[in-house]
């Protein structure tokens, strides 16, 4: 979790480095420095002891760092750096920079078993360590490493590359992490706690009574993991004596996007890690990084029972313990949200997790942004596996803005001239939003015979002058619009059939659809044969289609 004074100080380290002509590995230093302020309370170069190192090296990277062992001399290398820019800046004085040599020398034979010590490796790095450059250049045929030609596919989800995710603006996420009640909690019970003078337990956790009156008093539904959070994202001292708020510390409201999302990404990295434990169960809690993982993965929402499944999987025959109790947990703490079909990522997680795969080394692609696209990009995207309704939304409106009307309505109509009727009735929807200054080019498509019935409908719901529509294209037009709706349909039949029902075409006019030349209509009408709720309706979709099928349109 970057901070400001992590920020000075990589900067100051650039400078020293030009100034006496060394190189610098600045990555590498500033990942120390960021572990050290996350980890070990260091809130400033000079806080910095012969002990830092000694944990960062053979305690903090191998539990976090997805690195092989042969890499430890560049991590020695910048830490030995580090030192000599602390003795150069006066932050240490010589002897303390002569016992920090003496550690990093003694830690040095030690870091390469250290990082290769699986034993170690916290529960986020043991779930992704087996990815590496091969098991990431899978190709689309196969799902095969490159140039591997023998053995099984591997169906382990944390062996298959990353899917390209679609972010909501780093704005919204701030201000939905400002919301997440853990977060908001751990910054009520360290102000309760300082402003008490508060003392805590040997094992630095929050006494009993202290527990109860900031749950009665303050309303946290969960004291202890509010304080954990707090403490290991350094909001709080421990003492001793007594608790006290971090230099600078302040509420949520107080503290600007970057920071907030610095504490967010940091928050859900001890999430996953389980180290901000949410239940009573140990399984769920050490099962963090697998439930993200998985939501992560399917972009979708995953059903509560399906999840039981899942967690009596990772539990391997240890009691599970109360699914309930641990779902209200992640709701708590942000990441998930239930809908209607289970349970799926929040926003701010799915955000949150590509900043700590991303941390991590590994390749978190991000979807292409629709609205740089063409017309045909933005169409394409928004199909089939498209961004969810509120990311749609944002994509079609940010596209519209950087065109006018004219433009708009001339990229989007060429692109779906003769295309299928899914591609084209996106299209119209997209045009049906744009004002009377795109009429000019919404009239030249009146001789498209596919277009010219949207285009009269665009016109005349404009009180602009239009032909009338023929009983053929009102018939036609019924039909195309419906054929939009075919893979939504397929994808939640329940949910068309309630569309469908407050909706849906008379009776009289689907009995004559089955004259319509229009390539989906044997498709339309058996769907509306099978979903129509309205008996009188469906057997006419159903007569419609056998007529249709008679006279071999297809």
């Amino acid at each position: 979790m970057s901070i400001e004074w992590v920020n000075r100080a990589v900067d100051g380290l650039r400078a020293w480095g030009r100034e006496r002509n060394v190189e610098v590995d600045v990555d590498e230093v500033r990942l120390l420095c960021d572990y050290a302020s996350d980890y070990l309370e260091v809130n400033e170069l000079g806080d910095f002891r012969p002990g830092t190192f000694e944990e960062l090296l053979l305690e903090i990277y191998p539990r976090k760092v997805i690195a092989p062992p042969e890499s430890a001399p560049e991590t020695v290398a910048a830490a030995r750096t580090l030192v000599e820019f602390l003795l150069d800046t006066g932050e240490i004085g010589g002897k303390t920079a002569a016992r920090m040599r003496a550690t990093i020398d003694e830690i040095e034979p030690e870091m390469p078993r250290a990082l290769a010590d699986t034993s170690k490796f916290g529960m986020a790095k043991s779930l992704f360590s087996a990815i590496g450059p091969d098991s990431l250049e899978l190709d689309a045929a196969g799902g095969r490493a490159e140039g591997e030609t023998d053995g099984p596919d591997c169906d382990c989800p944390g062996c298959a590359p990353l899917p390209p995710v679609r972010l909501a603006p780093p704005e919204e996420v701030a201000r939905a992490a400002r919301e997440v009640p853990l977060l908001a909690d751990a910054h009520r019970v360290v102000t309760w706690l300082a402003e008490g003078r508060r003392t805590l337990t040997l094992r630095r956790s929050l006494r009993a009574a202290d527990a109860r009156a900031i749950r009665d008093g303050l309303g946290v539904r969960r004291p202890e993991a509010a304080w954990r959070l707090a403490l290991e994202l350094g909001l709080a001292h421990s003492g001793p004596p007594a608790v006290e708020a971090a230099e600078g510390f302040r509420d949520l409201a107080g503290r600007g996007d970057e920071e907030v999302l610095d504490l967010w990404t940091g928050a859900l990295e001890l999430l996953i890690e389980g180290l901000v434990p949410l239940t009573g169960e140990r399984v769920v809690d050490d099962g963090m990084a697998q439930i993200h993982d998985l939501l992560y993965r399917l972009q979708s929402p995953v059903p509560v029972d399906a999840l039981a499944d899942y967690l009596r999987e990772l539990a391997d025959g240890r009691p599970v313990g109360r699914l309930d109790e641990a779902l209200n947990g992640l709701v708590y703490a942000g990441t998930v949200q239930r809908t209607e079909d289970g349970l799926a990522l929040t926003a701010h997680a799915l955000w949150g997790l590509r900043e700590v795969y991303a941390g991590m080394g590994m390749d978190a692609p991000l979807a292409p942004d629709l609205a740089e696209g063409d017309a045909s990009g933005l169409i394409a995207g928004l199909i089939g596996d498209g961004p969810a309704d509120e990311a749609a939304e944002r994509d079609i409106a940010e596209w519209l803005s950087r065109r006018t009307p004219e433009q708009a309505a001339a990229e989007l109509l060429a692109a779906v001239a003769g295309a299928p009727a899914e591609v084209r009735g996106v299209a119209v929807t997209i045009v049906d939003r744009l004002g009377r200054e795109a009429a000019p080019v919404v009239r030249t498509y009146l001789d498209d015979a596919e277009l010219r019935p949207h285009a009269i409908h665009w016109l005349s719901s404009r009180g602009l002058e239009a032909p009338a529509l023929t009983p053929d294209e009102v018939l036609w037009m019924s039909v195309d619009m419906l054929a939009l709706a075919l893979p939504a349909a397929e994808a939640d039949p329940e949910g068309f059939a309630e569309n469908i029902a407050a909706s849906g075409p008379p009776p009289h006019l689907i009995e004559d659809m089955w004259r319509v030349e229009h390539p989906d209509v044997v498709e339309v009408l058996e769907l509306l044969g099978n979903t129509l709720r309205d008996q009188a309706a469906a057997k006419a979709a159903r007569k419609a289609a056998f007529k249709a099928r008679s006279r071999g349109i297809r």
